[in-house]
């Protein structure tokens, strides 16, 4: 019989264990899908930084590639105006040349018509001759005021044709931007709210799933505890059995040890031994029947549970699968986003350069402002082109008058010559001297005449003067040319203030066609003459000046670079503010738009007045108004303390009361909250102005760099004008002598490798600060992306408020709820912490073992267990009866102490939890 029963006691040993084995599976299955629920969100996290720093990298290769582009079309443009300012020179070159032949054919042919008009007074026919030719001088005159005049009045019409057409493409332009600008944010508006569609339904699902991880988690775990109160009852039952089993063999063991004569009495008292265990033994055999049944019950519902994972798995896989074409289609409108801001930038680019050169325009046109009130804008032009004639004729009469005089001059000199030439020359063989010629004659106009007539004595006969006057000569033509030189320098920077600087080698191959007949008659006499000043040692002081002049000729070089680049920086500064300018305009737009579409949110605080609670105010608007919260409060503390009721109702009527005096802190919370949302919302729309003043600030300090743009391209200008003078002074120093070929290219390459270097440092700079601005403007739209979530979490929180407000007893059913899983975690073998409270509570640390050695437990609660002790049916088995209330939580880390008076029959118990800091 003990075989027997041992054998019967093996099988639900052999079931338990099973269970406790399928039970560690289901442990362990658990534990690996919220390993890859981990792994998962880990993968999503580095998805999303992958994608972050991609988008950084595109963002940086296309501004790299903008930058190599806008060098490259510089580059481009500048040859293309070298190509045109060349052609342009050829071309002015070759009607100038026209012009010098025609002016010539028209002098001749006055010049012969005079000589006739001479011919023919001296023929005797004065009177008739004089009206004749007045006559005709007028006529000649009236046709050349109608021609000149009919050439001014075409070319005044062209250039008021060419200005109308490109203000109408200016026009046109500028309104096709616009549009294209407006279709791009609305195109980017729609982009951005699809995301945040997208994104907030993929938020949806995965809380939804994880919300559905942890109802399943808590079935799991109310599933294993009722598994080990069924072990538990299994085991008691599996000793009682034992305990039977052994009784049974002493009874037939003592049996055997009478060896009593009459075989049948222990028969008969062994009958009667099974006839009395015959009860226990059905009554084992009964829990046995249904713990079996608990047992299938258990299998079926963990193979439900199985089920019901797989179910999951397969639902996070195909939230997956849809999630991946969502995440590759925001990628691409990502991309397409990038495509279409460049695209804009381009444009706004190409904008910029037109604007820029309809301004040029504009200001090489309106040069001179008008002096006369004007009533219309043809008078206007009309006065423009009238001022700018009268100046140029002035210029041309200037110009006119001072080659009249250098004409003049020369041909003094070559009737000189001819009168020199003329007499007959006696040689007598002299001493070969030189006559006090150094670099100083070259400066003064009369040093040299001073130096011959201080250089001759008394004896020198008169005979040896040819050589001198040879020599003087030589020397007043070398002056007559630097004079001549130095008009046309004088002219050239008239020319070039006027036209902008595009005369340049047109005047410098004028002056070069003019001068290079005598240059190279004089080019030999010059070398010698400097041979015999380093023979001599007197070109010490031309060695210094020469080096004071290169040394400020670097200067100047130096301040003009520093003021191209201080141009840079204000151009790069002007470029910044605009960008900043219409960031922060598209940022007030998207914020009016979203204000616009967003419902009106409007916190209305009423104030409380002093003796009436919120809880009360509630009642009252929800149509309660007999009862009095106060006074309930009190009764129910009244009934609370009397001892004539039962338990329960003391229990129950404890309970109402504890929930009463939360629920009115709850609403005194809530009414805290909705205060502080208010005045967020109030701190919002302040920053919100702040943003309207800063583009205001904006704006102002974008008219200030204009104005001193401006001033640094006429601070370019002057510098300019005065490196040209320091050039032409350096070439009157080297004794007049223009630049060769080799001069020239040498001048063109430190030309070029200066303006390379400057285009360098412009392109390093522009970078630098293209790369702060970039900085300054994620962190901006960071603050905003921060402050958007910050309301948008506000508006959820004040919803989930009004939502609790309205469905207060679910509240206090899903708090029970939270008790119970609470207890259920308690009771393992290995409790569980929250993450904060980990550190402090892990296994080994004194905490811990304070903590268990004290109960206290991981959740932020007071909870109240009330056992029910019957000791007239107590047998060995305990029934407890557990009531769970919900009590405020304790912010502060220390204790908090509850008072109660426990009822006769039963003990309560209070436990204390240290919340976490």
């Amino acid at each position: 019989m003990a075989k027997k029963g041992r054998a019967k006691g093996e099988k639900p040993e052999a079931l338990i264990s099973a269970l406790q084995a399928a039970n560690e599976d289901l442990r362990s299955k658990l534990t690996d899908i919220q390993i890859e629920l981990h792994q998962e969100k880990c993968k999503v996290t580095k998805l999303e930084r992958e994608k972050v720093q991609e988008g950084k990298r595109i963002r940086e290769q296309e501004q790299h590639r903008h930058t190599a582009a806008l060098t490259e079309q510089r580059a481009r443009w500048h040859e293309e105006k070298l190509k045109e300012l060349a052609a342009l020179r050829e071309s002015l070159t070759r009607q100038h040349e026209q012009e010098l032949a025609r002016t010539a054919k028209i002098k001749e042919g006055e010049i012969q018509r005079l000589r006739t008009a001479l011919s023919a007074l001296r023929d005797g026919s004065g009177e008739k001759v004089r009206t004749a030719l007045t006559l005709e001088a007028r006529e000649e005159a009236r046709r050349f005021f109608d021609h000149e005049r009919v050439k001014l009045l075409q070319e005044i019409a062209e250039l008021k044709s060419s200005k109308r057409q490109t203000d109408e493409a200016l026009s046109t332009m500028i309104i096709a931007d616009k549009t294209k600008a407006g279709d791009l944010r609305t195109e980017h508006q729609a982009h951005q709210e699809q995301i945040t569609k997208i994104k907030w339904d993929c938020e949806r699902d995965i809380r939804r799933l994880v919300d559905e991880i942890k109802a399943k988690d808590r079935t799991i775990f109310s599933l294993e505890k009722e598994l080990e109160n069924a072990s538990g009852f299994v085991q008691k039952l599996q000793l009682q059995k034992d305990a039977l089993d052994e009784q049974l063999f002493l009874v037939k063991e003592a049996e055997c040890n009478l060896g009593s004569p009459k075989r049948e009495i222990p028969g008969r008292a062994g009958d009667g031994a099974e006839h009395c265990g015959s009860p226990d033994m059905r009554r084992n055999q009964k829990r046995m029947s249904e713990l079996k049944a608990t047992i299938r019950k258990l299998e079926d519902r963990n193979s439900i549970l199985v089920d019901e994972r797989n179910e999951l798995l397969k639902r996070v896989r195909e939230t997956e699968k849809q999630c991946r074409p969502l995440l590759e289609r925001n990628k691409l409108l990502n991309k397409k986003n990038d495509e279409l801001s460049q695209s804009l930038q381009r444009m706004e680019d190409k904008l910029k350069s037109i604007t820029k050169e309809n301004m040029e325009m504009k200001e090489k046109i309106t040069s001179h402002p008008p002096l006369k009130k004007l009533k219309s804008l043809n008078d206007l032009d009309q006065a423009n082109d009238d001022q700018e004639i009268e100046f140029l004729k002035l210029q041309v009469l200037e110009q006119q008058s001072m080659i009249d005089d250098l004409t003049r001059d020369r041909e003094k000199l070559l009737r000189k010559k001819r009168h020199k030439r003329s007499r007959p020359i006696k040689r007598h063989i002299v001493v070969d001297t030189f006559y006090g010629y150094d670099e100083e004659s070259m400066d003064s106009e009369t040093s040299s005449v001073a130096s011959l007539r201080m250089d001759r004595t008394p004896a020198t006969p008169d005979e040896d003067l040819d050589e001198g006057l040879a020599a003087e000569e030589s020397e007043l033509r070398f002056k007559q040319l630097t004079r001549e030189y130095q008009a046309l320098q004088r002219a050239y920077a008239l020319l070039q203030e006027q036209k902008g600087g595009m005369l340049d080698a047109e005047m410098e191959a004028k002056a070069h066609e003019q001068l290079q007949a005598d240059t190279q008659r004089y080019k030999a006499k010059i070398e010698d003459l400097e041979k015999e000043l380093a023979v001599k040692g007197q070109d010490s002081r031309w060695v210094e000046e020469k080096q004071l002049f290169l040394r400020r000729n670097q200067e100047l070089l130096d301040k003009v670079e520093k003021l191209e680049n201080e141009n840079g920086k204000l151009q790069q500064e002007l470029q910044d503010s605009k960008d900043q300018n219409e960031l922060l305009e598209f940022r007030i737009l998207e914020l009016e738009e979203r204000e616009r579409r967003s419902p009106p949110f409007n916190l209305q605080i009423h104030p409380f007045s002093e003796g009436v609670s919120a809880l009360q105010i509630y009642c009252i608007k929800e149509g309660v108004k007999d009862v009095c919260i106060p006074d309930l409060i009190k009764l129910l503390d009244i009934l609370g303390d009397n001892g004539n009721l039962r338990n329960e109702e003391q229990v129950a009527i404890i309970q109402a009361s504890t929930v009463l005096s939360l629920a009115e802190k709850w609403i005194q919370q809530i009414e805290g909250t909705e205060a502080a949302l208010h005045q967020k919302m109030m701190d919002l729309e302040l920053e919100m102005e702040m943003f309207c003043k800063q583009k205001g600030y904006l704006e102002e300090e974008l008219d200030y760099r204009k104005q001193a743009l401006d001033q640094a391209y006429m601070q370019i200008q002057e510098l300019e004008a005065t490196l040209y003078n320091a050039l032409q002074q350096d070439k009157v120093i080297k004794y007049g002598e223009p630049l060769d070929e080799l001069q020239k290219d040498e001048l063109r390459s430190a030309v070029e490798k200066l303006r390379r270097q400057m285009l360098r440092k412009s392109r390093e700079y522009d970078c630098q600060v293209l790369q702060e601005r970039m900085e300054l403007l994620h962190q901006a739209h960071q603050r905003i992306r921060d402050l958007e979530d910050k309301t948008d979490i506000q508006r959820r929180q004040i919803k989930d408020l009004e939502e609790k407000i309205s469905y207060p007893e679910h509240n206090l059913t899903w708090s029970r709820l939270a008790v119970e899983h609470t207890v259920a975690q308690n009771k393992l073998k290995q409790p569980s912490y929250p993450p904060k409270l980990a550190s402090r509570y892990r296994p080994g640390s004194v905490t811990a073992q304070a903590a268990h050695s004290s109960s206290h437990r991981r959740d932020v609660m007071l909870r109240y267990f009330v056992h029910r002790h019957d000791n007239n049916n107590y047998k060995g088995q305990s029934k407890p009866n557990e009531r769970y209330v919900m009590l405020n939580t304790v912010s502060p880390p220390h204790r908090d102490t509850v008072h109660t008076t426990p009822p006769p029959g039963h003990m309560l118990t209070t436990t204390c939890v240290l919340s976490s800091e």
